[in-house]
């Protein structure tokens, strides 16, 4: 059975986008750092008539991540597709975030996701298919969200990094660039957003992307 793992799991895009692929009959490992998000997105998911694993784990926790990804596997497999979907989202201006607050940002958005993908990509690539995912923003840098337009940036070259050492091989790796504020009945909807994640996963080799963007000035 194919499965997906997805990381930062919570109510918004994460829940989406594992109910999307569980609707295509893959089974779902969720990832998320609150036993409670956990329990409500994994209910949602659950609906969807597939096998879900909740597992709790903060990403910048590289031993938690680690122990998390390996019974993924184990219970599932060597996944064909991984979100990561973690981030910290907050407004900060030069000058404002400590050292250490940026720190803790960057660890989020763009070091775990590396992690991850250290993690798992390797086996993938030796299968020889497999997708990694990173959902991005910002496709502009803003001075009102200092440390998120650094992690957005830190994204996009993360997965070009990683499109070099393993795309090669047969991984698909891209990020979904979402320019606004996620919200159910918007143009920013979490279910219109994961549209672009399926796509990106089914895109055949010669047509692969490495972002895609959603605007929201379409639906």
């Amino acid at each position: 059975m194919s499965s997906a793992v997805i990381i930062g799991a919570g109510p918004g895009i994460g829940q989406a986008v594992a109910r999307r692929f569980a609707r295509e009959g893959l089974s779902i490992t969720l990832v998320a750092r609150s036993g409670r998000t956990l329990r409500a997105v994994g209910e949602a998911v659950a609906a969807e008539g597939v096998p879900v694993l909740r597992l709790e784990a903060d990403s910048t926790d590289e031993a938690a991540l680690r122990a998390a990804l390996d019974e993924a596997v184990r219970a599932h497999g060597v996944p064909d597709v991984v979100v990561y979907n973690a981030a910290i989202i907050r407004a900060d201006r030069p000058g404002e975030l400590s050292v250490r607050g940026h720190m803790e940002a960057w660890a989020v958005n763009v070091v775990g996701a590396l992690n991850a993908a250290a993690r798992l990509a390797p086996a993938m690539a030796a299968r020889g298919h497999g997708t990694f995912l990173v959902t991005g923003g910002m496709p502009e840098p803003k001075p009102q969200y200092v440390s998120l337009s650094l992690g957005k940036a830190g994204v996009r070259t993360l997965v070009t990094l990683l499109d070099q050492e393993y795309g090669s091989a047969g991984v698909h790796v891209a990020s979904v660039t979402v320019a606004g504020p996620v919200a159910p009945g918007t143009d920013f909807d979490p279910d219109d957003i994961a549209e672009h994640y399926w796509r990106l996963h089914t895109q055949p080799r010669p047509e692969w992307e490495r972002e895609a963007l959603h605007a929201g000035d379409s639906r």
